[in-house]
């Protein structure tokens, strides 16, 4: 029996060299070796399949039962139980997509389920950030353009690159552990993730559900610009906001420090415009308060005048002087006192006569006593 389907092999090898075969999937099973096992049917014949995990780990997701392939492979013989079967070197699912649609769709689903792709949580982009970390290829075109345009637009802006691979095996895990160092950066207000153009297969890592959960776990708002404006990666999706390009990214990650010259010069113009009328009024209002001011001051000094002009009068009235003026005399010794009663005139006692208009001198005689 070994005999026979040793020679089974080396005939069905010798006489094929490379075939391609095109029927639906069934039977598919991924062991943990990685290599597939799986059926390919059509409606007159089936034929089993291996592929080795060398030959499939390029893929990105395993088929499914159902879906239309076309293989490329050798067929040959299973030795040790005597089945024709066909060696798949090559997959490629007939659907539009294929392989790589299913992937997306599945990861797509799983970041859904999980509330990843909610727009609610997207976080608004800092204004005026002082320190961008970059996660992105250091040899790549897309940090030259991020560099080159921040620095022209928001010099004072600080920028860490983290660099890591975009594209090729270890990919992913390069890019979810540059995220985590990238979140980790003291005092960092942004990250932007992304890369230039390419395949989609060179996209592919920005498409990982691990790179897309890592983006979505960065503490603080990220910008994720992968490829031109008509690819959209699950990093776009999941970061706080998508930029078409690296140099849109970096459009949107900082302010044009003309645009802010321009700004502060009109908001200091409307500022000036906004105090000068409250100056004006203010001023206005002094004056006119100034104004009932002295016309107060005038008023109480006016009526304070006239009291003071009646007090005046009344004391000129009561004056002494005023007395004398209607005819009356104030007699005073030569000591200046005055002399109020006959008594105090003895004879020949020189006094003063006080009189409206000055004094008179005088002196007793002996008749004033008789």
């Amino acid at each position: 029996m070994a005999d026979v389907t040793r020679r089974a092999r080396q005939l069905i090898e010798s006489g094929f060299q490379l075939v391609w075969v095109r029927g639906e999937v069934t039977g598919f099973k991924s062991y943990r070796s990685g290599h597939w096992y799986f059926t390919l049917r059509d409606a007159q014949a089936q034929v089993r399949c291996v592929m080795w995990r060398r030959d499939n780990e390029r893929l990105p997701a395993d088929p499914e039962d159902g879906m239309e392939v076309i293989v490329e492979a050798r067929p040959s013989v299973w030795e040790e139980r005597g089945e024709f079967r066909l060696g798949v070197k090559r997959l490629i699912a007939t659907a539009e997509g294929g392989l790589w649609q299913l992937q997306l769709e599945r990861a797509r689903a799983a970041l859904e389920l999980d509330g990843l792709l909610d727009p609610a949580r997207k976080r608004p982009l800092p204004q005026y950030p002082r320190r961008i970390a970059i996660v992105t290829s250091p040899d790549g075109a897309a940090l030259r353009d991020v560099v080159s345009v921040i620095g022209r637009r928001w010099p004072l802006t600080e920028l860490w690159v983290v660099p890591t691979m975009v594209q090729g095996e270890g990919a992913e895990d390069e890019l979810c552990a540059a995220l985590e160092t990238a979140g980790r950066i003291p005092e960092v207000d942004l990250v932007i993730v992304g890369r230039g153009g390419g395949s989609r297969e060179d996209l592919w890592a920005f498409n990982s559900e691990r790179v897309a959960r890592a983006v979505a776990a960065v503490p603080v708002p990220t910008i994720s610009a992968v490829g031109h404006e008509t690819d959209v990666a699950l990093t776009d999706l999941v970061a706080d906001l998508r930029a078409a390009t690296p140099s849109t990214a970096a459009e949107a990650a900082v302010p044009d420090r003309k645009a802010a010259a321009q700004s502060v010069a009109a908001l200091g113009r409307r500022l000036a415009r906004g105090l000068a009328r409250p100056v004006e009024l203010g001023q206005e209002r002094l004056e006119r308060t100034s104004d009932r001011l002295s016309l107060s001051m005038q008023s109480q000094l006016e009526r304070r005048a006239a009291v003071v002009e009646q007090l005046g009068a009344t004391l000129d009235a009561l004056s002494p002087l005023k007395v004398l003026e209607r005819g009356y005399a104030v007699a005073r010794d030569e000591a200046g006192k005055v002399l109020k009663r006959a008594a105090q005139f003895s004879p020949g006692l020189a006094f003063r006569l006080a009189l409206a208009d000055g004094e008179v001198r005088a002196r007793t005689s002996e008749s004033d006593h008789e």
